[in-house]
C-alpha cells in the first residue's frame, strides 16, 4: 500500500478509469472533473502510450472498450511477474481477467478442460538447437505431463502444468535461451519462416535471418504488445515446402523480378495482407515489393497502423482483415507509407517470375538438400505429439547425424537436416528405436488436429483422438495414392485451419434423439476442397454437423468415388471442386 491506501494495481485501474472519463467528457465538450490537474488527463507517454492513445480515441468517439481492452488498460499485462510468482507460491491459478492477462506471458489456464496451465513458446522460424529441444523435454517432464505438442505455427506447447510450477517453467525456458513472452493474447504470435530455409533446392531467399530479426524486434519494442487482437506474420522463401504465408495477417513471399519491368531485376519480398482462413479469407496480394534489407521496417510500420486503428470494441472484428475491409488496401498502405516516410514500390505480378512448385507432403520423408550429399528427414509426429523420451532421442539423433538443429513445421511435425547419405540407415534405425519414423500414408502425411477438448476449453470434440481413429479407419478401407490434407479443428477459432484442407472437420456438439431421449454427442461439420499456395481455395461445406461415428464411413465412400471417377491424375481437391455439393453428397451417403 502507498500513503493514499491504494495498491499500485488499484492506482493503475483508477488511472485508466479516470482517463476514460476525462476523454469521454472532453469529446462532449464538458469540463474535466479533475480541473485539468490530474495526471490521468494528460497525454500518455512511454512504450504503452500508442495502445492507450488508441483506446482514448475509441472512448472519445463514444465507443465502449471490450473487457479485454479494459483489463489491459487497468493493469499492464507485461508487468505481472510479481503476481505470477505470488500465484505460484500459493499454488493458485488466475481468476477473472487475470486468466487473459497471464497469456501475455505464455501461460494459458485451460480450465475446465484441465485444471492446469498450458505454456506456448516463441521459436522464430520453428528452429531450435538440440540442447534447447532436450531442455524442453526435461521441463515438460519436470513441470508438465511429460510430452509436448508441435503447433500449426511451428511452435511447441507444454501441457498440464501445475500452478506451483509456472515460474519454474518460465525461468527454465529463459535458462535455455527461449521465451514464451507474447505467445498468446493480443500479440504478434510465433514468427514462421520456410521450414527448409537455407537447405532448399529451389529457394530464392533464406528466410531465417528475417524471422529472427522480426522475432527480436517484437521482443524489444514493448508497444507491439498493445495490439487490439492477435497478429500473424510469415516469411516464405520460395522453396519446396509451404509455410502458409497466405493464411497470415502479413505474408512475405520471395519473388524474382524479371528484366524489363518498372523495378530493378532481382529478388524481393512481395507483400500480401489480411489472411485469416478461419474467417474464410486468404491474404491478398498488394503488389508491393520490398528489398529484403527493408522488410523489418516495413513490417513494423504495417503492424503499427493496425495497432493504432484496429477495432477495440468488438473482438470478432478486431483482426486486420476487418480494418482492410473497412479502409481498403490503398488507404492502409498509405498510412504505412506515411509512418515510414517513403513510398512503397508496386510491381505488377506479371513482371515477377512464377513461384516454384510446392511439394505437398515434402515435410515427411527423406529429401535431398541444396548442399551436395546432405539430406533432411521429415519426421512423422502423430497429430503433433511426442513424449519427453522421444524428444531427447530426437535431440540425440540431430546431434549425432545432423547439424544439431530441430526444425518445427506448420504441419505439426519436424525436420532434422544435414544428414549424410551414408548415415541415413543408422538414422532410420534410431528413429525406429524411439517409436517414430519418416514415412506416412497419403492419409496421415498431413493429418492436422488442434488440441481438442482434452486440453482446450473452447473445443467441442476430442480432435486429436478422432483424427487418429479417422486415419486408421480410412487406411483400412481405401488405398489412396495421392497426398491428402485432413484438418480437424475444435472450434471456430480454426487453429487447425480446416478451411484449407482437402477434407476439413469443424467440431460441434450434436443432439441425437428427441425429447427425454435426446443426448448430446461430439460431432463435426465436414467441408471439402480447400487448398493453399497456387491451389488456394476455401473449402465448401459438404455436411452440417454430424455425430463423429457417421463421418468415417461417409468419407471412405467419398474417397472410393474419387478413385473411381477422377480424371487422370486429378487431385482430390480438384475432383470435389468439379462436382456440386449434391453430387458429392450422393457419393458419400449410404446407397
Amino acid at each position: 500500500m502507498n500513503g493514499d491506501g491504494f495498491t499500485e494495481e488499484q492506482q493503475q485501474y483508477l488511472s485508466g478509469l479516470a482517463r476514460g472519463i476525462e476523454v469521454a467528457r472532453a469529446a462532449q465538450g464538458l469540463p474535466p472533473l479533475f480541473g485539468g490537474r490530474s495526471a490521468v488527463a494528460s497525454t500518455p507517454t512511454g512504450p504503452d502510450a500508442p495502445a492507450i492513445l488508441a483506446q482514448d480515441r475509441v472512448l472519445a468517439a463514444g465507443g465502449k472498450l471490450v473487457n479485454e481492452e479494459q483489463a489491459k488498460r487497468a493493469k499492464p499485462p507485461l508487468d505481472l511477474w510479481d503476481e505470477i510468482a505470488a500465484h505460484a507460491d500459493k499454488g493458485e491459478f488466475p481468476k477473472g481477467s487475470d486468466v487473459f492477462l497471464f497469456k501475455f506471458h505464455g501461460l494459458f489456464y485451460v480450465s475446465p478442460a484441465q485444471n492446469a496451465f498450458m505454456c506456448r513458446l516463441r521459436i522464430p522460424s520453428g528452429i531450435l538447437n538440440a540442447y534447447q529441444f532436450r531442455g524442453c523435454a526435461d521441463l515438460a517432464e519436470r513441470h508438465g505431463a511429460g510430452h509436448a505438442d508441435v503447433t500449426t505455427r511451428a511452435n511447441l506447447q507444454i501441457r498440464e502444468i501445475g500452478a506451483e510450477h509456472s515460474t519454474r517453467l518460465l525461468t527454465g525456458l529463459t535458462d535455455l535461451g527461449l521465451t514464451s513472452r507474447g505467445s498468446g493474447a493480443d500479440n504478434i504470435r510465433n514468427v514462421t519462416g520456410s521450414p527448409t530455409a537455407g537447405i532448399d533446392v529451389q529457394e530464392l531467399i533464406d528466410t531465417r535471418p528475417y524471422a529472427y530479426q522480426w522475432h527480436h524486434y517484437i521482443l524489444n519494442n514493448r508497444d507491439l504488445y498493445g495490439l487490439p487482437r492477435k497478429f500473424n506474420v510469415a516469411f516464405d522463401g520460395g522453396g519446396t515446402l509451404a509455410v502458409l504465408e497466405d493464411t497470415n495477417d502479413i505474408g512475405w513471399s520471395a519473388t524474382q523480378v524479371l528484366p524489363g519491368g518498372n523495378a530493378p531485376e532481382g529478388v524481393y519480398f512481395r507483400l500480401s495482407l489480411g489472411g485469416i482462413t478461419g474467417h474464410r479469407d486468404f491474404a491478398r496480394d498488394t503488389g508491393v515489393l520490398v528489398a529484403p534489407e527493408a522488410v523489418i521496417a516495413v513490417t513494423a510500420a504495417l503492424v503499427r497502423v493496425y495497432l493504432a486503428n484496429g477495432d477495440r470494441t468488438d473482438r470478432k472484428k478486431a483482426r486486420l482483415k476487418y480494418l482492410l475491409d473497412a479502409w481498403g488496401f490503398e488507404k492502409y498502405l498509405a498510412a504505412a507509407e506515411e509512418m515510414l516516410g517513403s513510398a512503397l514500390a508496386r510491381v505488377p505480378v506479371e513482371q515477377c517470375a512464377p513461384r516454384g512448385p510446392l511439394l505437398k507432403h515434402g515435410h515427411v520423408g527423406i529429401h535431398p538438400q541444396r548442399q551436395p550429399g546432405l539430406f533432411y528427414a521429415g519426421i512423422v509426429l502423430p497429430v503433433g505429439r511426442m513424449n519427453s523420451e522421444q524428444m531427447r532421442g530426437l535431440a540425440d539423433l540431430a546431434t549425432r547425424y545432423g547439424s544439431g538443429t530441430i526444425r518445427l513445421t506448420v504441419w505439426q511435425n519436424l525436420l532434422i537436416s544435414d544428414i549424410k547419405e551414408s548415415d541415413l540407415p543408422a538414422f532410420e534405425q534410431g528413429l525406429t528405436a524411439i517409436g517414430l519414423g519418416h514415412q506416412a500414408s497419403s492419409i496421415r502425411g498431413a493429418l492436422i488436429a488442434c488440441t481438442g477438448n482434452k486440453g482446450c476449453r473452447f473445443a467441442n470434440a476430442d480432435t486429436k483422438g478422432h483424427a487418429l481413429l479417422l486415419a486408421e479407419y480410412l487406411e483400412q478401407r481405401v488405398a489412396i495414392d495421392t497426398p491428402l490434407n485432413i484438418h480437424l479443428t475444435g472450434c471456430p477459432h480454426s487453429c487447425a485451419q480446416h478451411y484449407i484442407g482437402d477434407i476439413g472437420l469443424l467440431a460441434a456438439k450434436v443432439v441425437i434423439g428427441k425429447d427425454d431421449d435426446a443426448v448430446e454427442v461430439e460431432g463435426y461439420s465436414v467441408c471439402v476442397g480447400g487448398g493453399f499456395g497456387e491451389d488456394r481455395a476455401i473449402a465448401r461445406e459438404l455436411f452440417p454437423a454430424l455425430p463423429y461415428d457417421e463421418i468415417p464411413p461417409r468419407l471412405a465412400r467419398l474417397l472410393d468415388a474419387y478413385k473411381t471417377a477422377r480424371s487422370g491424375d486429378e487431385s482430390f481437391a480438384a475432383f470435389t471442386r468439379r462436382h456440386d455439393i449434391a453430387a458429392l453428397t450422393a457419393f458419400a451417403n449410404p446407397s
